[in-house]
């Protein structure tokens, strides 16, 4: 249903790519020439790869592979998507989203390495939370939940006092596996039951009250919580 739905929460933790960072384009042309050159269906590797590191996409996809050829390709395609900002825009509402969420605690929670975050943000002119969670920083891919959960103990916050935005199924699985709301972001997200959704940023207000240490969103979507 449609509805505004209010959640409160002491932290926040953002993905990057789909939620603050319209980057399909480059993604697209990066993966799709990696599905030409292994014989694989377009359509059907883009089924799988947004929200996951590429070589944890790419052991799903070639589960015969030896995995030091995944984090080969990876770092060659990391690379690349770094090099190639070409369409690379902000999800609408990113950059007031983001200058409301002064004084609230907030971290980057992204399957991209530092270099490509920091590049893709510096795109689109958004500023990088201070506290940043990056493909470096993990032992383990989403939908594993490490990285929000590394977030929450580096801002000093429960998970379950955390709210994940998220736009693609690995993100939103890894925000319910570390015990977290997860607010989804665009339509990828609007397939995998997030507590809440919104179509993107323009339709989450920020409120953050004087005296309770918090944040309180009114989010302008459907919910399901």
């Amino acid at each position: 249903m449609t509805a505004t739905a209010a959640l409160t929460a002491r932290a926040l933790l953002l993905d990057m790519d789909g939620t603050l960072v319209n980057s399909d384009a480059v993604v697209e042309r990066i993966w799709r020439r990696w599905a030409d050159r292994h014989g694989l269906n377009g359509d059907e590797i883009m089924r799988v790869v947004h929200g996951r590191q590429g070589h944890a996409s790419m052991a799903l996809l070639l589960p015969d592979r030896p995995a030091e050829q995944n984090h080969a390709d990876n770092a060659r395609m990391l690379a690349e998507e770094t090099a190639d900002m070409d369409g690379v825009v902000a999800v609408p509402g990113a950059q007031h989203f983001l200058s409301c969420l002064q004084g609230v605690a907030h971290a980057l929670v992204t399957s991209a390495d530092a270099a490509l975050s920091t590049a893709r943000m510096a795109a689109v002119g958004l500023p990088l939370p201070e506290v940043r969670v990056t493909a470096e920083s993990v032992g383990a891919s989403k939908p594993d939940p490490e990285g929000f959960l590394k977030a929450a103990a580096e801002l000093g916050v429960a998970p379950e006092d955390c709210v994940v935005f998220e736009d693609s199924q690995a993100g939103i699985a890894a925000g319910r596996a570390a015990g977290m709301r997860v607010v989804g972001v665009g339509d990828r997200a609007a397939s995998y039951d997030p507590d809440a959704w919104v179509r993107d940023l323009r339709d989450v207000r920020v409120e953050v009250p004087a005296d309770e240490g918090g944040v309180r969103l009114w989010v302008n979507g459907r919910t399901t919580a």
